[in-house]
């Protein structure tokens, strides 16, 4: 049974693509006889012609992903943005802005020489992104108290 006029004038009807349109196949006759819009509205409100619900799209492999990159994961030479240069001037800017604020905290005698021996191999190992996150983990540990902002 060839529905494609009923199927159109239900797209207009319920604001929707043509593709999006569901029509009960138990009561084909019935929307078969539809020839008006009003008709069409009728089988609408009985349920014999409905809009079909567009699946969203899943957030499931960004997530694995995401948490793939939280572990350090998914870094190799395609992810990589910049040249081998640039990436390696952003390091040494924050490693010595880091070897800075270390220093400075020792020669003020605010860490001592093993915390600050410790430290200092973490931040060569990249374990802290930025003198904050090192701040952070050094007022966690109780290495030093959080007075001065550097």
């Amino acid at each position: 049974m060839k529905l494609s006029t009923q199927k159109r004038m239900a797209a207009d009807v319920l604001k929707c693509g043509e593709n999006s349109v569901w029509i009960d196949p138990d009561r084909q006759e019935e929307v078969a006889d539809a020839i008006t819009k009003s008709d069409i509205r009728r089988l609408v409100q009985k349920g014999a012609i409905k809009k079909e619900i567009k699946n969203g799209q899943s957030r499931g492999r960004t997530r694995k992903r995401l948490a793939q990159k939280k572990k350090g994961r998914r870094k190799g030479h395609g992810s990589r943005k910049g040249t081998k240069q640039s990436r390696k001037r952003e390091w040494i800017s924050r490693i010595r802005a880091q070897r800075k604020m270390l220093k400075r905290l020792r020669e003020e005698g605010e860490l001592e020489q093993k915390d600050y021996r410790s430290l200092y191999r973490k931040t060569k190992g990249g374990r802290f992104k930025s003198k904050k996150q090192l701040k952070v983990y050094m007022e966690k540990e109780g290495m030093i108290t959080g007075g001065k902002d550097e």
